[in-house]
């Protein structure tokens, strides 16, 4: 049943096993923070339950059923529209990640690029083409500089339609020290150390995500976002971060600089909104 649109299930737990069901009793709580749209019905069953009592805090919009929600703190580049419950917001674990990875990444030389690899979506295709592009883009930069590549890929960008696409990545990156972690490897995903650790962080621009957690830290970011990779929905949110200062596109003419941003953490802006609008907590 999670399957069905939230207008379809409304306020209710029909979309729970039958186990999260049983432990959701009273007493109802203040406060119910949600993410994302299979748990909306739910927080808005709870807040029926609770006579209205409940508050609703949703990160991501909900769908159906916004008005029962007190604050919806919705990403810019979904660009919907505005209404007085919604917070729109640009969408400590690398300390213990730097000192986690650091004896991994000691024996390569200074400056690191991190290159983030996201891949194909259902509406646009990554291909060798891009692959070679970015990576080429990426081991310029470090070569240049006499640094090295930290390198991780996704499932999207290993289990590509077109068999060539991870041989053109690697190919680009051959000649050029680096630490490579390809998904699916059990030795263990060493992405936060990644971040932890780069210089610099070379980011493709299909993932919001990737993108965003990038910007969460104060170095040099630079987003590959060639017109055909990239959805409108995205190129909004680059937008956003280009203007605000938070990374810079990644192009044939990029050249390397040593430039830091403020950290991109929309959680702190969504932690005042709810001391502020709903007078919860000091």
């Amino acid at each position: 049943l999670v399957r069905l649109h939230n207008a379809v299930l409304r306020a209710s737990f029909a979309a729970l096993t039958p186990g999260s069901r049983a432990i959701l009793t009273p007493p109802w709580p203040d406060l119910v923070i949600g993410a994302g749209r299979r748990s909306a019905s739910a927080a808005r069953k709870i807040k029926k339950l609770s006579g209205g009592r409940t508050k609703l805090v949703h990160v991501m919009h909900p769908g159906a059923g916004a008005g029962d929600f007190d604050l919806i703190a919705q990403p810019a580049h979904d660009a919907r529209p505005t209404a007085g419950n919604i917070l729109t917001i640009p969408a400590d674990v690398l300390d213990m990640a730097r000192e986690e990875w650091a004896p991994v990444f000691a024996h390569l030389p200074r400056p690191l690029v991190a290159l983030m690899v996201g891949g194909s979506t259902r509406r646009r295709e990554f291909g060798p083409e891009m692959a070679a592009e970015v990576a080429g883009l990426a081991a310029k930069m470090a070569r240049e500089q006499g640094g090295a590549l930290l390198v991780s890929t996704s499932r999207r960008v290993e289990k590509s339609e077109d068999p060539g696409t991870m041989p053109a990545l690697l190919a680009a990156i051959a000649d050029v020290p680096h630490h490579l972690y390809r998904w699916g490897d059990p030795a263990g995903n060493p992405y936060m150390g990644y971040l932890a650790h780069a210089d610099a962080v070379v980011v493709t621009g299909d993932s919001v995500s990737m993108s965003t957690e990038a910007c969460a830290r104060p170095g040099a970011v630079y987003l590959y976002a060639p017109p055909p990779l990239i959805t409108p929905k995205h190129k909004r949110f680059h937008d956003y971060l280009f203007g605000e200062g938070y990374a810079r596109p990644l192009t044939a003419e990029t050249v390397w600089q040593d430039w830091t941003h403020a950290p991109l953490n929309p959680s702190e802006d969504i932690a005042r909104a709810i001391r502020a609008r709903l007078h919860i907590g000091a």
